[in-house]
């Protein structure tokens, strides 16, 4: 099948899906091949920065000092006191929830071991263990960055999928998001495009649409 442009895939697949009462996620849907995924380094996790956002709120959390949580107080959706982490974990329900809700999370670099003792059993499974940064920093800018950003993890699977806009959004927009998306995925394979079997864009409840 020849490739068709993002830009012309994106479009067909807003039109062929029904407009729903929500704000639809329109996503990739990336299938490998000639990968052996039991090996680590074949693995895909990665997080992604899109030229024009997800188009929705993306939250982000920073475990830190009281000088740096000061720092980001005004970007960070979520800001826990490296002293509080303990009191934090020990209330499961609510450590859950919130790892549920917040996209990345941020920790001042001292504090990552802890963070792993005390809430690695919540964060690990589901891709999210904190990004370090250096003691004393400012992550204002990093915090910004990842509010545009994806996670994308492939895991031990051949198929996975990678958010890359909402339906509210212009299809150009979309469709250079897409671009940013593959390029990375292209970059980060052993045989670059050759590892990758079929691509498809879809919104949340309409039809895949074929774009390689």
């Amino acid at each position: 099948m020849p490739d068709r442009s993002s830009l012309e895939v994106v479009t067909e697949a807003l039109g062929k899906g029904t407009e729903r009462k929500f704000s639809e996620t329109v996503e990739l849907s990336i299938n490998l091949k000639d990968l052996d995924l039991t090996v680590p380094k074949n693995r895909l996790e990665d997080e992604i920065p899109l030229p024009n956002g997800r188009g929705k709120p993306v939250k982000v959390a920073v475990f830190g000092s009281p000088e740096l949580l000061q720092k980001v107080r005004a970007v960070a959706d979520v800001v826990v006191p490296g002293n509080q982490i303990d009191e934090f974990a020990k209330d499961k329900k609510s450590a859950k929830k919130m790892v549920g809700q917040v996209d990345f999370f941020l920790a001042e670099a001292p504090l990552m071991p802890t963070i792993g003792k005390r809430l690695g059993v919540v964060l690990g499974p589901r891709g999210k263990m904190p990004r370090p940064v250096p003691p004393g920093s400012d992550p204002t800018n990093l915090v910004n960055a990842l509010k545009r950003s994806i996670r994308v993890r492939s895991k031990g699977n051949r198929t996975f999928h990678a958010p890359v806009g909402t339906r509210g959004m212009k299809p150009e927009q979309i469709a250079q998001n897409v671009d940013a998306v593959l390029n990375r995925i292209v970059g980060k394979l052993e045989r670059g495009r050759t590892n990758i079997e079929s691509v498809y864009v879809k919104t949340t409840m309409g039809p895949a649409i074929r774009l390689w």
